[in-house]
């Protein structure tokens, strides 16, 4: 009983703001092109999906209907400054380039030498403002430019201001429905990346369990050996040092056990850490936290010995570089991210690392990580270091080689090995979000994936040689 005053009364100020826009509209006195125009416009932003059509919308309606040409600027946040991103005799521009001088960003039109420009607003400007005042909660977005200047009415004025707030209204609407959509995107990837690199691997733990358990009984046979022995009567020297021995390897055994789950431990929770930041949740993307760090040392090394039991299981020989191991690269990183990139590359060497003969006619089944500085890589004194990840086998395909680190993208030969296609495409994501690029190269006896960043100081490689 007690909604339906509230639901009548909010019915019955929407019916007020009807009214008073009817009577506003009543009192604007357009014409029939400037409401045909206005029509149009709504239909067609609603129409086009791509920013792109919707720029081209608002440039082109003006000249169709009213016989004026425009030039539409924005207000581009990560430059700071208006770019020109669509005109009306030349289209959408390739690449938005800066404006010219004579266009500002302002809160009120203002007229260049020939050519009115109209502020693009968030929210429309408030009709009772003082002069000189700032509206309240109005955001400019950009910049309407309309030309030739003598063309253009008192009414034509009045009706700009009005279409450049709809141009407003809608782009905010539009940017915003865009973020919401990468966010969510983002989060989706994250989920991925969460059950990809820390879920399914974390069931290792389960292995690491058993394992302690059977160790905890044969503690437990043992102790019952040890009781025989005390029944016995005349038992050997042997037979204690037989107790002793098999106490010791044991006890070895365990603390291995023991070590190898706190490294685990500290691996994971490594990546959990790096996955479940605020940060990404918030801005709905990476958010890299970077340190300056040994590469080799507290990235490389602890990844390897994380898989160096699964490689040997499987026959595959690793390979370690001597550059990596005599010199220390120092770079400013996100550790726990670039982190999980080694642990996708040498995830998916344990899957798909096969044998070949090599040229000398042995078989070899081997992976090989290393590394190497480039000169000028990202431009004239740009230097980068190429991080490379070998592994023997049969080539890519060509068609594989251009996809695979597309999301959800397998080869034919991975469709047996379980898998997602996840792993190399947050390595690509990681890896750029660092500013370098991702890649693959066939080699003579396999394949190899890399990925190169950039050097922070052309003139500090940032080596380590002592």
């Amino acid at each position: 009983m007690s909604q339906e005053p509230q639901s009548s009364m909010d019915l019955q100020q929407i019916r007020l703001r009807i009214r008073e826009k009817q009577r506003n509209y009543a009192s604007y006195n357009l014409s029939p092109a400037q409401n045909d125009l206005l029509r149009a416009f709504f239909d067609l932003a609603q129409e086009f999906d791509s920013n792109e059509d919707f720029y081209r919308v608002c440039v082109a309606a003006l000249s169709e209907f009213l016989g004026l040409h425009s030039r539409l600027y924005l207000f581009d946040k990560d430059k700071e400054k208006l770019v020109l991103v669509c005109e009306s005799k030349k289209g959408l521009r390739a690449k938005p380039v800066a404006a010219p001088p004579h266009v500002r960003l302002s809160f009120k039109n203002y007229e260049g030498e020939h050519s009115l420009l109209v502020p693009i607003h968030s929210k429309p400007s408030t009709e009772t403002q003082d002069e000189g005042q700032q509206p309240i909660n109005m955001q400019v977005m950009g910049v309407l430019e309309v030309y030739p200047l003598e063309k253009i009415s008192k009414a034509d004025r009045f009706f700009l201001r009005k279409y450049a707030n709809r141009i407003g209204y809608n782009l905010h609407n539009r940017l915003i429905s865009h973020e919401n959509i990468r966010h969510l995107r983002f989060i989706n990837n994250l989920v991925m990346d969460i059950e990809h690199n820390v879920i399914t691997p974390n069931m290792y733990f389960k292995h690491l369990f058993n394992q302690l358990k059977a160790r905890i009984g044969d503690i437990d046979e043992l102790e019952k050996m040890i009781a025989g022995f005390k029944a016995a009567q005349g038992v050997p020297s042997g037979s204690c040092e037989l107790v002793i021995s098999k106490v010791s390897s044991l006890h070895r055994s365990l603390l291995e056990n023991h070590r190898e789950l706190l490294e685990h431990h500290a691996n994971y929770s490594l990546f959990l850490e790096s996955l479940f930041r605020r940060d990404h949740f918030a801005q709905g993307r990476f958010v890299l936290r970077p340190r300056k760090c040994s590469i080799d040392r507290e990235i490389v090394a602890p990844q390897l010995d994380h898989f160096l039991s699964r490689f040997g299981a499987r026959g595959i020989a690793v390979e370690k570089p001597r550059d990596m191991q005599e010199e220390e690269l120092f770079l400013r990183v996100d550790v726990g991210l670039l982190s999980q990139v080694y642990a996708n590359l040498f995830s998916n060497a344990v899957k798909y690392t096969g044998e070949i003969i090599s040229r000398d006619g042995r078989a070899r089944k081997a992976i090989a990580y290393g590394r190497e500085l480039l000169a000028d890589y990202f431009g004239p004194g740009k230097g980068a270091v190429k991080f490379n990840v070998f592994t023997t086998g049969e080539h890519l395909s060509e068609t594989e080689a251009k996809t695979v680190f597309a999301d959800g993208v397998r080869g034919e030969r991975s469709k047996a090995v379980p898998g997602t296609g996840h792993g190399l495409a947050f390595v690509k994501q990681v890896v750029e979000i660092h500013g370098g690029v991702a890649g693959y190269e066939a080699t003579e006896e396999g394949n190899n994936f890399y990925f190169i960043l950039p050097l922070p100081d052309p003139n500090n490689v940032l080596v380590d040689q002592s």
